[in-house]
């Protein structure tokens, strides 16, 4: 992927890399962990001198965990995901391949930071290339502390059309998947598609931002626990305790 590459000529300077990253396109897989079968990884040549790089027959999370449990085999201070071809923003940060791959480092309180580029062709990597390189140097430096989980998304624009940066929430969409129905002449099949995304738009959340073209940068954490509930929930709690108590 050239927006992995583009990563490496960015941090090398800065840091020691290794590059562990899928060998297939792993789209819309999120977290998913191989438990079903053996995991091999594959030392390739890399696109960059200098750089030990790894192909994976994995989801991304699998290369994190590869990596950080047995390939890299020393202390790592930081995993970047990316950069990805298309925006991982609001809801589809639960589907995300790439916010996966970055989730398995934060699990282990490494800094991590999953970035995409919200086009899927004629993709320009410079901006998001030099944000990650300024993030990087923030944990380096010690700015930027564990715990730390940043997805960054970016406009598809030259380096010189971005408009800013600001800190983001996730963004809402206002669609579901669609099934399409077909008939193989066996069985009847079931074909999940993704139309094009209709989004809230809010100031502050990281669709707005980017359709302006300016730089998101959302702080998560995985704590989904919600408060907005809470009152309803503990007085179910409290029907739940008397059905099981001895009268």
């Amino acid at each position: 992927s050239p927006g992995l590459w583009a990563v490496v000529a960015a941090v090398r300077d800065i840091a020691e890399v290794v590059v562990v990253a899928p060998d297939r396109e792993q789209s819309g897989v999120g977290t998913a962990i191989t438990l079903s079968h053996p995991i091999r990884a594959t030392e390739v040549p890399p696109q960059t001198d200098g750089v030990r790089a790894y192909a994976v027959e994995g989801t991304p999370a699998d290369c994190t965990i590869v990596a950080l449990e047995s390939l890299i085999g020393a202390p790592v201070d930081l995993v970047i995901s990316g950069i990805n071809q298309g925006a991982n923003m609001g809801n589809d940060v639960f589907i995300s391949g790439t916010m996966g791959a970055a989730l398995q480092g934060f699990f282990r309180g490494i800094p991590a930071i999953a970035v995409s580029v919200a086009s899927l062709k004629d993709v320009h990597f410079a901006a998001a290339a030099r944000t990650v390189r300024l993030l990087a140097q923030g944990v380096a430096d010690g700015r930027l502390t564990p715990p730390l989980l940043l997805n960054v998304n970016l406009p598809n624009v030259p380096l010189e059309k971005i408009k800013g940066v600001s800190m983001t929430h996730l963004g809402r969409r206002t669609y579901m998947d669609v099934i399409k129905e077909g008939d193989d002449g066996r069985r009847k099949y079931y074909w999940i598609t993704r139309e094009k995304p209709g989004w809230v738009l809010e100031r502050g959340l990281d669709v707005w931002v980017i359709r302006r073209r300016r730089i998101s940068i959302t702080p998560l954490h995985t704590d989904l626990t919600s408060n907005t509930i809470s009152k309803e929930i503990r007085g179910l709690t409290r029907e739940i305790r008397h059905a099981f108590l001895p009268q």
